[in-house]
């Protein structure tokens, strides 16, 4: 099938095409179509909804109606065996019961649609599954909408009294009751909707949620997963792209040309210092809490302003000096090199011996050696 079907034939309502020519003059900047497979955008914010207004939001009416049971990060291993223990033993004390209903909710994305499912477990009851596919959405909008469909499935019962929702994502989770800005309002309004129905039906009515990181493979969520991954749907043109969608696409294109115009020898210079992570796999540039250079030496400016000056070779050392001074003497004070270099201040100079690792192109490694040699690349008389 082609995916890009002729505008003619399906008009994309948000191209620039359709912008008057008022529009056009009044627009500053560059103007592209970022999507050209849609024919309309999900509505996703709702920021005048009742349902976050203060004094009529769910977390000022019902602040103890609903909970979190969240995963401690201290001892990983010992907390994954407690964590799957604390699983079974929540399970085990409301499985019986005829008035808990027990969520497990996954999402997976492939080839740009996602699949959403949610299992409902009530004592007595057979088990009911909830399957949907959703095209150009993110893993959050999946994650949330298979959230959505197991509340109202469970909130439809008028028997249950409390509802426990078992998710890997429980940052996702936790933007149902976030009342700023979001591209998932639409969402959030929704389940909030059902939540006060059903809290207000009886004051004792609750909700928790619990956090079942994937890599537990828990038995109950590990079967939601594998079912999560087992359709192989066809996209069906044209469909509506969320909005989040669109401006992930768009920013992922955006990021792949910073790489490409990154690792070009003219977009950072030949004296740019490639660094591996600790997968050995050379570290490229992200704008994720500031990129990986700035969440590794962020912490200290001294350390930071020592490291931008080792991996751009911008640093008071006679390889950098010669450059503008070539007839002066620039050998290392340690007599054995006749330039000092940053090469040979990193793996040979005994100046700077006080850590050794011989991969001091790994960045972990890297930190630990400026750390130790507080003088190396520093302006100092040395």
């Amino acid at each position: 099938m082609d995916n890009l079907l002729p505008s003619s034939i399906f008009p994309i309502p948000h191209s620039i095409s359709s912008l008057t020519n008022h529009q056009k003059t009044a627009t500053k900047g560059h103007l592209i179509n970022s999507c050209t497979k849609s024919y309309g955008i999900f509505p996703s914010f709702s920021p005048l909804n009742q349902e976050f207004s203060p004094g009529s939001c769910i977390i000022d009416i019902f602040p103890d109606c609903f909970s979190f049971n969240l995963v401690t990060k201290k001892d990983k291993e010992k907390n994954d065996k407690t964590r799957i223990q604390e699983l079974d033993n929540m399970v085990l004390h409301n499985s019986l019961s005829p008035l808990t209903a027990l969520i497990i909710t996954d999402a997976s994305i492939k080839n740009d649609i996602a699949t959403s499912i949610s299992h409902v477990h009530i004592a007595n009851r057979p088990l009911t599954k909830i399957v949907y596919h959703a095209a150009f959405v993110t893993s959050t909008e999946a994650e949330l909408f298979t959230i959505r469909c197991g509340i109202n499935q469970a909130c439809s019962n008028k028997a249950i009294s409390k509802i426990i929702v078992v998710t890997d994502s429980i940052h996702t989770a936790k933007k149902v009751f976030d009342s700023s800005s979001h591209p998932f309002q639409h969402y959030s309004v929704v389940i909030l909707s059902e939540l006060q129905s059903f809290f207000i039906s009886n004051p004792n009515n609750s909700i928790e949620f619990w956090e079942c990181p994937s890599h537990l493979k828990w038995r109950l969520h590990h079967d939601v997963d594998k079912d999560s991954k087992s359709f192989q749907p066809i996209p069906i043109f044209p469909c509506k792209i969320s909005w989040d969608f669109c401006k992930k696409s768009d920013s992922n294109d955006i990021i792949k040309q910073w790489k490409m115009t990154f690792q070009a020898s003219d977009g950072k210079e030949n004296h740019f210092l490639d660094l591996l992570d600790d997968d050995f796999n050379t570290i490229e540039p992200s704008y994720t809490k500031g990129g990986p250079w700035l969440q590794a030496f962020g912490h200290s400016n001294l350390l930071y302003a020592h490291m931008i000056r080792a991996i751009t070779n911008h640093a008071p050392i006679g390889e950098y000096q010669l450059r503008f001074f070539p007839y002066k003497d620039f050998s290392c004070p340690c007599n054995n090199y006749p330039i000092k270099s940053r090469r040979h201040i990193l793996h040979e100079c005994k100046r700077f011996n006080r850590y050794w690792n011989p991969r001091r192109d790994s960045l972990s490694y890297f930190i630990m050696f400026l750390i130790t040699n507080p003088n190396a690349f520093a302006f100092t008389n040395l």
